[in-house]
């Protein structure tokens, strides 16, 4: 009897396996196909974008070509303003590119701490913009999807941003490409004479302990290629490694023939929701199983040259 029972007991377990072995191997039904972010960016209007404004978007001209840089004024006033300060009295020219960290950001500034470069008439330190009222942003975009790190993320004029309404406050995302201003232990120790590009992976725990001042639109793989630092946190720790800033202008002090022509697609636009839907569930028969659900710094923002 035990033989036999045994002999049972066998023969369920091969053919769970069985069952689930070829349940394993069953190909899921193709998704219908969907439009993809390249369809819709095709078939978008022209109402559906927006130019560069001159006074607030920054060129940053490296040796291998240029990084195109839109600052956001509306999440922190006056370090831009500071930036673009620094900028017309050529502060930025002449220094480097001074780190690269794996996965994380390459930074920019002056290499030399000792005898740092005089700084004419900006500043050097002002108070923190990790935060603004909400009142201030009136072109908010909301994404449905739950987020981890705020309340509420969405998207507002071409920027990721996160939003408290119980603190009444908002702020822009430690996404790829952002943009933000170095500083010390001290919350007001940065005034823009250090800047960093996130190059990794969203850092999003940083999101409301630095001020970020906006977002690179162009030439990012000048900055996510750059080798990494072999020193701490991504430092070099020789100077022929540092890649020297040949100029750093706003682009509105840019003879025309010289600027960089290129348009946002309007984030508050339906043709912008098309594009997140999307990527929050691909179609067509390579994708198996839409996900559903998209991450802030996973929806893209379409950026094109102007005609």
């Amino acid at each position: 009897m035990k033989a036999a029972n045994m002999a049972v007991q066998v023969g369920l377990v091969m053919a769970l396996a069985l069952a689930g072995s070829s349940a394993y191997a069953a190909e899921p039904k193709p998704l219908p196909p969907k439009p993809s972010v390249g369809d819709i960016v095709k078939e978008s209007k022209a109402a559906d974008w927006r130019a560069l404004d001159l006074d607030n978007t920054l060129y940053m001209d490296l040796p291998g070509g240029r990084v195109v840089i839109e600052l956001a004024p509306t999440f922190a006033p006056n370090h831009a303003r500071n930036i673009k300060a620094l900028a017309r009295e050529g502060y930025f020219d002449g220094l480097a590119i001074i780190r690269s960290q794996d996965n994380f950001v390459v930074q920019w500034g002056d290499p030399d701490e000792k005898n740092p470069k005089p700084i004419k008439n900006a500043k050097a330190k002002l108070p923190a913009e990790f935060t603004v009222p909400l009142k201030n942003d009136t072109a908010f975009t909301r994404l449905k999807d739950v987020d981890g790190y705020a309340p509420q993320v969405g998207h507002s004029n071409g920027f990721p941003v996160g939003r408290d309404p119980k603190k009444g406050e908002t702020w822009l995302a430690h996404c790829y490409g952002m943009v933000g201003v170095g500083r010390d232990s001290e919350s007001d120790s940065g005034g823009g004479t250090a800047l960093y590009v996130v190059s990794g992976q969203s850092p999003r725990h940083l999101d409301r302990n630095i001020t970020v001042v906006g977002r690179v639109i162009s030439g990012m793989p000048l900055l996510s290629t750059v080798p990494r630092g072999p020193a701490p946190m991504g430092f070099f720790d020789k100077p022929e490694m540092q890649i020297p800033i040949k100029a750093f202008r706003v682009a509105a002090d840019v003879p025309e023939g010289e600027r960089s022509k290129f348009e946002i697609m309007r984030t508050e636009s339906a043709t912008y929701q098309k594009v997140v839907e999307a990527q929050r569930n691909r179609g067509g028969p390579w994708t198996k199983v839409a996900a559903g659900h998209i991450d802030l710094c996973n929806a893209p923002i379409p950026v094109r040259e102007a005609k």
